[in-house]
């Protein structure tokens, strides 16, 4: 089992910025993927990015295309979403999540407790 604590949560204005970090300890695989999910609320979970630990492949959902990215460090360590030009629509719980090929997202092998991003004037 990977534990995984999400940090760098908090409140922002419209169009500001935040870099959420995911720190993990535990064995994983260079075929894990590591995703950031969030859920707001009332509202159903997302994906939001992901990144391979092999090379580094990623990819962000189009609902924040251009705006987020994520990243990692050599050590696949820790793990970033960079969020930029935040909407009243990022509002949520993020939660960084590990994802063996066999599994899909919503069903991760191991998911953190989450940190809150509030986007609010």
């Amino acid at each position: 089992q990977v534990q995984l604590v999400e940090s760098g949560g908090g409140l922002v204005q419209p169009g500001g910025s935040l870099r959420l970090s995911c720190a993990t300890s535990g064995l994983m695989q260079n075929w894990d993927w590591m995703y950031w999910l969030r859920q707001a609320p009332k509202k159903e979970l997302e994906w939001v990015a992901r990144i391979t630990l092999s090379g580094g492949d990623t990819r962000v959902a189009d609902s924040v295309k251009g705006r987020f990215s994520i990243s990692k460090d050599s050590d696949n360590r820790v793990f970033y979403l960079q969020m930029n030009d935040l909407k009243a629509e990022d509002t949520a719980k993020y939660f960084c999540a590990r994802v063996p090929p066999t599994r899909r997202w919503a069903n991760a092998e191991d998911r953190g407790q989450g940190t809150q991003v509030t986007v609010s004037s």
